[in-house]
């Protein structure tokens, strides 16, 4: 049993929601993400997103692109990703970590260290799980069976406009747990709809076996909350990083643990 179907496991024996927060790795300082975690765990959150710097991140919106390209010019890649986790894996052993990113940065880690270095790596580094944003599942049947190999989950995400049949497809290949994205657009876009979310989610259960996620647009306590009734977990990026991109070195750690805290109540009660 992998780390997140453990805690997936342990949460719904406790009947609570997942809390999954999402940050750019090196973001906003390039030295600063391993501490940043530890501070997301004691502030309740149950599976950490890691986003993974890239160049030409497509379904990221503007908050999002800024802080990779912060992380980028700090000179964070994937090498570097793997490093962060494996200083987090030596205080925590039990919280799982995804990896969430693009195709070019895992083939390039490839084309470098060997075939199957990427998933070699992230499991030895203590990754959990992978999200990789415009991996198809009918373009990653290799990608699956290689991370198969090492024991990380695959990640997909589902969309307002997905069809029963890519539904099918994805849960046929699906671990860990899926990502529905909310609303259509780039992250931090739009006016989520509870609602709509709330209708949603029976259509995906009825092809996908694995816990359901869900993100963008949640800002606030009181959307996760609204959100956390009718889905396995609720995350959480654009709003965090924004909380964090202008502050001191000092404040990142307790501002995000401070808002994080209070999406924690919120799912709780």
């Amino acid at each position: 049993m992998s780390r997140i179907e453990a805690k997936f496991k342990a949460l719904q024996a406790h009947k609570r929601k997942a809390l999954i927060p999402y940050v750019t790795a090196g973001f906003p300082y390039a030295d600063i993400t391993p501490s940043l975690m530890h501070a997301m765990v004691e502030a309740g959150s149950d599976v950490i997103e890691l986003g993974v710097p890239f160049s030409d991140p497509m379904a990221d919106g503007p908050v999002i692109q800024k802080a990779g390209e912060k992380a980028l010019a700090a000179g964070i890649g994937m090498a570097e990703v793997l490093a962060m986790v494996r200083v987090f894996r030596q205080q925590d052993t039990t919280t799982p970590v995804v990896l969430m990113g693009y195709a070019n940065p895992v083939e390039r880690y490839d084309q470098r260290h060997g075939a199957d270095a990427f998933a070699r790596d992230a499991a030895a580094a203590g990754v959990d799980g992978v999200l990789i944003v415009d991996y198809p599942p009918e373009e990653c049947a290799a990608f699956s069976e290689a991370l198969q190999r090492h024991g990380l989950d695959l990640i997909f995400l589902l969309a307002p406009t997905s069809t029963d049949q890519r539904m099918a497809d994805i849960g046929r290949l699906a671990s860990g747990y899926v990502y529905y994205v909310s609303l259509k657009g780039v992250t931090g876009a739009g006016h989520l709809d509870t609602g709509a979310v709330e209708r949603t989610l029976p259509r995906i259960r009825a092809h996908v076996k694995v816990p359901v996620g869900v993100g963008f647009g949640i800002r606030d306590a009181e959307t996760a909350r609204a959100i956390g009734r009718t889905a396995d977990a609720v995350v959480i990026g654009t709003k965090l990083i924004q909380l964090i991109e202008s502050q001191p070195r000092e404040a990142v750690a307790p501002a995000a643990a401070g808002f994080l805290r209070e999406v924690r109540t919120a799912l709780d009660a």
